[in-house]
């Protein structure tokens, strides 16, 4: 039995309130992580309505206003309620483990901040139900739209994205403090896990970041209820400045999606590949890189809003930058397969997947770095493709495969291989066909965020919507992969990946927290 598994036989407090009063970092790790799973369902029940009634053309299923409460409502659920707490979920599990920890800093505080959540999602959520109905202003909520026009519901939603903000706060002061006091005795810095690595650096983004979003929803409370006009031109306020604070925040919160599953891959490529990480201080620099860059692209959002032509060209320049150190990343995860004995277990295989689609994503953001490109590709389908590469074959696939990767730690139960690689195959098929239309029918002019479209996109976007409807139900196979694993799986063994498919000799756990050596024969030319 698992020493997680014990606690849950031994614990001291029984049923409900063991998880309610709970302050076991793997408690709370399974919180997280269960949390995030149901709001990945709910935010991808809207996700369906939006692409039912986009599956031909004209307005057959919901009336816009509804239409536009879906695309603000999945978006925001999919970002702070199923990407961000699954990665603090990880984090919570494995960076104690990972550094020889006890335990996270302040346990009281970690619960604390997950049990804010469930309240913030309550409150969010209710806005459904409100009279003028839930925000419809996009989940970038842009003033006017969100000052001006906003139905009475804004203000509830501000209160839920302040709450959202810190939890996330506290967690990273947690995560910050458990890294830096608490690492077993001799452990350098250079010698962390790249995991722990990616999230000691994704702490200091959300502590420098949430307190930016946290003021430019204070100033939409303002204009809506006391008069101010930040973002009121008859005012003197200017509604660009809303895009410029907004987007301050919100570009380095792409990499606080990203940067973890970073972290995960880096940790499941050694593995299967059976060699030492390629190129470890060169990884971390390029995450420091990646994280310190994030802080000078934000306007790349907003080329089209008239900013000067310096402007336009150093937001270029400085997009195009940060393709450097995830260039150097990508070469390094290669080079670590390169001549390696690899298998390819689910999560080997999710890794890989997140390589090659996360690189399409990158690749479509130099396009749209571009800023004369970027005028003819603003608001339409492209941008959603990529930056849907970005976060589903990105940061859902990183979340997945250190799912399938660390179960059998977690748990003591190793997962069906065989479901684990359908719910791969089905779900890269999936991505790939609600994705990739919407590049061309981006390039041909689509805008997105509208409920209906022109009769020339109307095949890509059935194609679309089957994929969106495969990706979407094959995570119920995840779940029962889950469940399955957790009730009936068999034992797993203590080093679950040493003999994996066959491989009979010893695999240590990767560089640079341990060292081994390649078997004889594969030394052989």
């Amino acid at each position: 039995m698992s020493a997680y598994a014990e606690t849950l036989h031994h614990g001291p407090a029984k049923g409900i309130s063991r998880w309610i009063l709970t302050t076991n970092h793997k408690d709370i790790g399974t919180l997280y992580l269960v949390f995030s799973l149901i709001m990945l369902f709910i935010g991808g029940t809207m996700a369906f309505v939006i692409r039912a009634e986009l599956f031909q053309p004209g307005l057959q299923l919901v009336m816009p206003e509804f239409f536009n409460q879906m695309t603000t409502m999945h978006g925001l659920i999919m970002i702070f309620g199923a990407v961000m707490p699954a990665f603090v979920g990880l984090a919570n599990w494995q960076v104690p483990l990972m550094i020889g920890a006890p335990d996270m800093a302040l346990p009281r505080l970690n619960n604390f901040s997950f049990w804010i959540l469930p309240f913030a999602f309550a409150m969010l959520l209710s806005t459904l139900f409100m009279p003028g109905g839930a925000p419809d202003f996009g989940w970038t909520f842009y003033a006017p739209l969100s000052t001006t026009y906003a139905p009475p519901s804004v203000t509830f939603f501000v209160f839920a994205i302040h709450m959202m903000g810190i939890s996330s706060i506290l967690g990273a002061i947690n995560v910050i403090v458990t890294i830096f006091n608490m690492r077993a005795p001799g452990m350098k810095m250079m010698d962390l896990p790249l995991f722990v690595w990616s999230w000691l650096i994704t702490a200091f983004l959300l502590i420098a970041v949430m307190p930016v979003l946290a003021a430019v929803v204070t100033m939409v409370l303002m204009d809506v209820h006391f008069g101010t006009s930040f973002f009121s031109a008859a005012g003197g306020g200017d509604p660009v400045l809303f895009q410029h604070v907004f987007w301050f925040f919100a570009h380095p919160e792409v990499y606080i999606m990203v940067l973890p599953a970073f972290g995960v891959i880096s940790e499941i490529i050694p593995t299967f590949a059976r060699k030492p990480l390629f190129g470890y201080r060169a990884m971390v620099l390029a995450t420091v890189a990646i994280a310190f860059l994030s802080f000078i692209v934000w306007a790349h959002h907003m080329f089209t809003v008239g900013m000067p032509l310096t402007g336009e060209l150093f937001f270029m320049y400085t997009t195009m930058l940060i393709a450097v150190p995830t260039g150097v990343k990508v070469f390094n995860w290669i080079s670590t397969m390169f001549r390696g004995a690899m298998t390819f277990e689910t999560p080997m295989l999710f890794a890989i997947a997140f390589i090659v689609l996360f690189t399409i994503g990158g690749l479509s953001g130099l396009m749209l770095a571009i800023a004369p490109a970027d005028f003819q590709y603003h608001d339409t389908y492209f941008v959603v493709a990529h930056f849907h590469y970005v976060l589903v074959p990105g940061s859902v696939f990183g979340i997945i495969a250190a799912v399938y990767y660390w179960l059998p730690k977690w748990s003591g139960k190793m997962y069906d291989e065989k479901l684990g690689q359908w719910h791969f195959w089905l779900s890269f098929i999936g991505v790939n066909l609600t994705f990739f239309p919407m590049h061309f029918v981006g390039l041909a002019g689509m805008p997105r965020r509208i409920p209906d479209y022109a009769l020339q996109f109307a095949d890509f976007n059935m194609l679309t919507s089957i994929g969106a409807f495969l990706f979407g139900t094959t995570q119920l196979l995840f779940v029962y992969i889950l469940i399955k694993t957790v009730r009936s799986g068999k034992a797993a063994d203590q080093l679950p990946w040493e003999g994996a498919r066959g491989l009979e000799w010893s695999v240590p756990t990767p560089a640079p927290y341990h060292t081994f050596t390649t078997p004889p024969e594969l030394n052989k030319e």
